[in-house]
């Protein structure tokens, strides 16, 4: 019985586990997404939702740049069929888009 104590305790006993980079600087095993359009976490089981990339522009050139601007749609979102309208909305709320179209 001290013996399957002991195994129990050891068990028991949780390691944290910590991820580091190629600098050794210890990051987040995982960062949570949030709806660009209620400001809520996006699950990991949220299969529907999605994540929209949006290049950005050099103004004189008109040609993309390396950075740019994330857009994450819900999954309830998606299923309301208000996606779209999401998606323009927070393309202005992000300038992308102008005000009035």
């Amino acid at each position: 019985i001290l013996l399957l104590n002991r195994l129990v305790a050891a068990s028991c006993t949780v390691n944290k586990i910590k991820m580091q980079n190629d600098q050794k600087e210890i990051v987040d095993l995982y960062i949570p997404r949030k709806c660009s359009e209620t400001g809520k976490i996006l699950s990991a089981r949220d299969h529907a939702a999605v994540q929209i990339n949006l290049a950005d522009l050099d103004p004189a050139t008109g040609v993309k740049t390396s950075s740019y601007k994330t857009i994450a749609i819900a999954g309830k979102i998606r299923r309301s069929g208000e996606s779209d309208d999401s998606v323009l909305r927070a393309a202005v709320r992000l300038g992308i888009v102008p005000n009035k179209i």
